[in-house]
């Protein structure tokens, strides 16, 4: 399936009061892929993904969907089109986990348009992709933060939307969640052709899963371009300052980091 959104900046500025955080950056998300941000702490991963979803305005520059600018789509036009996940989401007190899945629904209501059984299978789907079925009548302030964490994923899920950005959608989840959240998201974007861009922390499940990689550090672009390309030992250290190998991941192919640290060395180099 041929994606049918495409979404851009150019020369996108973006800060918080008078402090400049993601600066002067022309990024193209590539149509059909799945793009993950990688970065050290405080580079303005999240900030320019909220730039991307409209939860920030610009302090110049543009954010373009289709080549208009976010400001000038109407809330629920642009909902039904990109779909995003937050890195601290709140839910209302006392709600259900299948009513908050639900409300991943309200961009495809209208007047003309009201529930039926094409949102019921899209939420028992999306409860059912994230493990959160048996949850479906407890309220989301019950749950623990890995079973909120997929809950959250879910809600983004039922949504159906072409372009979908994730702020950390791994936090809170162990190993197994994580390459489960990861395996979906593939599945989205190979099946449907959904659009997806991620920010992830961890460099190795990030190679891993793909198309296409952002290194950023201090508000820009260091590299980008697939994992095999960006990945170097040389970008390691550029971007986050650490010494590294870079090595073959045995299963996927993909570059592996594997961090040298300063109580190790490599053999032949001098202590």
């Amino acid at each position: 399936m041929t994606a049918r959104h495409t979404l851009r900046t150019e020369e996108l500025r973006l800060g918080y009061d008078d402090r400049e955080v993601v600066k002067g950056l022309s990024v193209v998300v590539p149509p059909g892929e799945l793009t993950m941000i990688i970065g050290p702490n405080a580079c303005g991963k999240s900030t320019l993904l909220r730039g991307l979803a409209r939860l920030l305005a610009p302090a110049s520059g543009a954010v373009l969907l289709d080549d208009r600018e976010l400001s000038a789509y109407p809330n629920r036009e642009l909902a039904a089109v990109l779909g995003i996940l937050p890195q601290t989401p709140t839910a209302p007190e006392g709600i259900t986990v299948a009513d908050l899945v639900g409300r991943g629904r309200y961009p495809h209501q209208g007047w003309f348009r009201r529930w039926n059984s094409a949102d019921d299978n899209a939420v028992a789907e999306a409860l059912a992709a994230t493990d959160t079925l048996d949850v479906a009548e407890r309220r989301v302030e019950e749950l623990s933060g890995g079973q909120r964490q997929r809950v959250w994923i879910a809600m983004a899920l039922a949504q159906r939307t072409d372009l979908l950005l994730l702020d950390e959608p791994t936090t809170y989840l162990d190993l197994t969640h994580q390459v489960e959240v990861l395996d979906l998201l593939t599945d989205l974007n190979r099946t449907q052709g959904t659009t997806i861009v991620v920010v992830l922390h961890d460099l190795n499940l990030a190679c891993r899963y793909a198309d296409h990689l952002i290194a950023m550090r201090a508000g820009e672009i260091v590299a980008q371009g697939g994992p095999t390309e960006v990945m170097t030992a040389d970008t390691v250290e550029r971007v986050f300052g650490l010494r590294s190998h870079v090595v073959t991941d045995p299963v996927s192919g993909t570059p592996m980091i594997v961090p040298i640290g300063r109580h190790h060395h490599v053999e032949g180099e001098s202590l």
